[in-house]
């Protein structure tokens, strides 16, 4: 048998929304996974020792459901009303706060400025594209490219085994032949809204490093 699938079709509205709240209840089963065994303890009437430990563990999971939930709003939500603007300064710290784990750093070299939401949502959705391309951990540098309102994105990738994921420079540029699954879902969506903003977003490897950038 071989191993190319046919062809698919892409997602309808309907089937969109649907895989983008996949996609955001993914991101959170895991941190709210472990507020509920750190409640589990405490409700076994622990040690000290485990009572600790059972808090330590609820404290740092809701900060990072939190981080995460703040993220796909802004990433995957409606942010605001048609035609509304985003501070990227609001971006920076969105991005840090889901991004940033100790394994992986952003270096962060955009001016302060308010841009149109769908520009600073692709932002945000590259970074989850780039995060995927360094498994290991490693820096995130993000650079414009022009200035003001029409500004677009350079996001290079290094770290240990800096690699190119199956199929999601293929899925950004609409060429992949698989039908767009649950963890397909993101990088079409960022070509969706590289489209909604004139642009295009490519993904490649240079050396040791993978850059995205959307022109």
């Amino acid at each position: 048998m071989s191993g190319t699938s046919s062809p698919g079709p892409a997602p309808d509205m309907l089937e969109l929304a649907a895989l983008l709240c996949s996609r955001v209840c993914h991101d959170l089963i895991s941190p709210v996974g472990a507020i509920v065994n750190g409640l589990e303890v405490l409700d076994d009437d622990p040690k000290p020792e485990d009572r600790e430990f059972a808090l330590d563990l609820i404290r740092k999971s809701a900060k990072t459901a939190s981080a995460r939930l703040q993220f796909c709003r802004l990433a995957f939500g409606a942010a605001g009303s048609s035609g509304a603007q985003i501070d990227l300064g609001d971006a920076q710290t969105m991005a840090r706060g889901h991004i940033e784990d100790g394994k992986c750093a952003i270096t962060w070299n955009l001016p302060r400025l308010l841009l149109p939401k769908n520009r600073v949502k692709l932002l945000l959705n590259m970074l989850v594209v780039a995060q995927h391309t360094i498994p290991r951990g490693g820096m995130l540098t993000i650079d414009p490219i022009g200035e003001g309102e029409t500004m677009s994105f350079r996001i290079t990738a290094t770290g240990h085994n800096a690699r190119l994921p199956q199929n999601i420079a293929e899925l950004l540029n609409a060429t992949s032949p698989n039908t767009v699954d649950a963890h397909a879902v993101q990088p079409h969506y960022t070509r969706l809204l590289a489209e909604a903003c004139g642009l295009k977003v490519t993904l490649a490897l240079d050396g040791d490093k993978v850059i995205i950038a959307a022109s």
